[in-house]
């Protein structure tokens, strides 16, 4: 299974320009996330960060034990091992085939056998749906085909950790729920941490175990999806809704008059498009292709969030309980000591909820 990454108040500057600070958050291990913001919020910049390529100035970032903020170059180099990066072109050698893209990382950083490489990369081009193009050019292919074989070429170390920069950018909607797809499907074979950085609201919707959003330098909410799905944080809700209205501006955040006349505006009846256009909820999750083995990390993840449910407003509290099958309720009747009973499971909040809490991130 992939590995826990822990992120406690991390900081980071060019210059005098502070981009995030104090950013704090747990990517539970063998889970898809997505950390979402606007542009120019340096969510780019925390995934070189996550793998060593850019040094913060405070704060730590421990995998297996290890700070990679203050470690040595040698210990980085090892746990360096563990990432595979999907960059958002797909990175890949303009003068090399497709085959030789997949296998230069094999080749540059093991002793195998020219018949183990040729092995493992057909494993992983054929992963990713790209057997019978090993001889390609990268110039000779679609983007979307790009994508995959920078995808493939990021698998073939095993890695337990796995980013993805902005994966969807330059792809059609339906390349895009293609590769979804595709990375959903990784995660049912291999249970390796994931984490996606994507404006993609789709993606952010239907993709991720969990969410994060990072605005004005700050790491606003980092969490379960079904938390942040259901949150009325306004600028997760602005953003995951696409609207105009709310704290997200076109070249910066707005200040709070202009909100305020926003909000004005709109109770007058002026609304930022029809009423029912408000998406909040708890949408159904990509599941595995069938035939895949079930993803471990719903059931972790669902897990989580029971435990944490009496904490959260009664509207989210609502909308979760509604998202859970049946079967699902039943079984957390019985984990919380209710028993099997029929009848849906309430969330009232004037009654203690029946669900301890058990630690775990939020």
């Amino acid at each position: 299974m992939g590995v826990e990454v822990v992120v406690e108040g991390l900081t980071k500057s060019f210059g005098k320009q502070t981009i995030w600070r104090d950013v704090t958050l747990t990517l539970p291990p063998g889970e898809v996330s997505v950390m979402l913001g606007p542009s120019g919020t340096g969510k780019s910049v925390f995934l070189k960060s996550l793998v060593g390529l850019l040094k913060p100035e405070q704060g730590k970032i421990v995998i297996n034990g290890v700070d990679l903020v203050r470690c040595s170059e040698h210990k980085l180099y090892e746990i360096r091992k563990l990432f595979g990066v999907l960059f958002q072109d797909g990175a890949l050698f303009g003068s090399m085939n497709l085959f030789d893209n997949v296998a230069f990382p094999l080749r540059e950083h093991t002793r195998k056998t020219e018949a183990e490489v040729r092995r493992i990369v057909l494993e992983k081009m054929e992963m990713v749906g790209l057997v019978g193009a090993e001889k390609k050019l990268p110039g000779e292919i679609s983007g979307g085909m790009r994508k995959r074989a920078g995808l493939a070429r990021a698998l073939v170390l095993d890695p337990e950790i796995i980013l993805c920069d902005e994966p969807d950018s330059g792809l059609d909607p339906v390349r895009t729920a293609y590769l979804s797809q595709l990375l959903i499907d990784l995660n049912a074979q291999i249970d390796a941490t994931i984490l996606i950085v994507t404006h993609n609201i789709t993606v952010a919707r239907t993709v991720p175990d969990n969410l994060g959003m990072l605005f004005r330098r700050e790491l606003v909410m980092f969490g379960p999806r079904e938390v942040l799905l259901t949150s009325d944080e306004p600028v997760v809700e602005q953003f995951l809704n696409g609207r105009r209205i709310g704290p997200i501006g076109m070249s910066e955040e707005k200040d709070q008059a202009t909100m305020a006349a926003e909000l004005a505006h709109r109770e007058a009846g002026h609304a930022d498009g029809p009423p029912d256009e408000d998406v909040r909820g708890v949408v159904p999750q990509l599941e595995p292709t069938p035939g895949l083995p079930p993803r471990g990390a719903v059931r972790r993840r669902k897990d989580r969030v029971m435990s944490i449910l009496h904490t959260l407003p009664p509207e989210a509290q609502e909308g979760i309980i509604a998202s859970l099958t049946p079967d699902e309720q039943r079984h957390y009747r019985v984990l919380a000591g209710a028993g099997d009973r029929t009848g849906p499971i309430t969330a009232d909040p004037i009654t203690p909820s029946p669900w301890p809490r058990q630690g775990g991130v939020l």
